[in-house]
């Protein structure tokens, strides 16, 4: 595996600055997405700062923050929560992007431990109402954010969502644009939500222009992702 070059990491976070001055929208946290790259990258990039991580498997993420444990890392869930494997989430990540549903609220809330500090979550919408893609409807939102909200081991931080990736990158807007509109409605209802994660390598900066405060990218940062044993 090729080494992760500073350059990468500085580009890609002078690209999101430059996003958000453009918009004069503040800058977006940058999530690094990990899935299916060794631990040895991931303390790479941890060694220039980025200290973010977003991993897609629980079983792949748990051998990873095992490796790297002694990095004070902050691990993120962004792929399908499968509710069998709540129990382990709730015990591995900090924050959980893809609740959809509210099965998994009551697990993910039974299993943390209550000595750690309440596990970040995120709803995800399934924004353009994709059969193939997990998420809530949109309609979905408000029920789902009361039964986060209503439990004392998670906060609810805000909304994620992965829009249907057209080749033209432009007609991914309008659902961006739903997302904000979604994320400000939610967080007028509940203020302490302040996260709207979207935006990956191909499109952060089209997601940072429509209200991102969160973008998850992999490719930018490590090269093309290996593929699945």
């Amino acid at each position: 595996m090729d080494p992760i070059l500073p350059s990468a990491l500085a580009s890609t976070l002078r690209r999101i600055e430059n996003a958000a001055r453009a918009c004069d929208r503040p800058m977006p946290r940058l999530l690094a997405v990990s899935k299916l790259q060794p631990a040895a990258a991931v303390a790479a990039l941890a060694a220039q700062g980025q200290l973010a991580f977003g991993e897609n498997y629980v079983q792949e993420a748990a051998a990873k923050t095992a490796e790297t444990a002694s990095l004070g890392l902050e691990w993120h869930l962004i792929g399908h929560l499968q509710s069998n494997k709540a129990d382990v989430a709730a015990r591995l990540f900090d924050w959980i992007q893809t609740v959809d549903r509210t099965k998994l609220v009551t697990a993910l809330a039974k299993h943390r431990d209550a000595a750690r500090p309440p596990l970040n979550v995120l709803i995800q919408v399934n924004v353009d109402d994709e059969a193939s893609k997990a998420g809530c409807h949109p309609d979905e939102v408000d029920a789902l954010a009361d039964a986060i909200a209503a439990e004392s081991s998670l906060v609810l931080r805000g909304l994620m969502a992965i829009p249907t990736p057209h080749a033209d990158v432009e007609l991914r807007r309008p659902a961006f644009r739903r997302m904000k509109a979604l994320f400000d409605a939610l967080a007028a209802r509940h203020p302490r939500a302040d996260t709207l994660s979207m935006g990956m390598s191909d499109d952060f900066e089209l997601a940072i222009a429509e209200g991102a405060t969160m973008v998850r990218i992999g490719t930018a940062l490590f090269g093309a992702r290996p593929s699945r044993p």
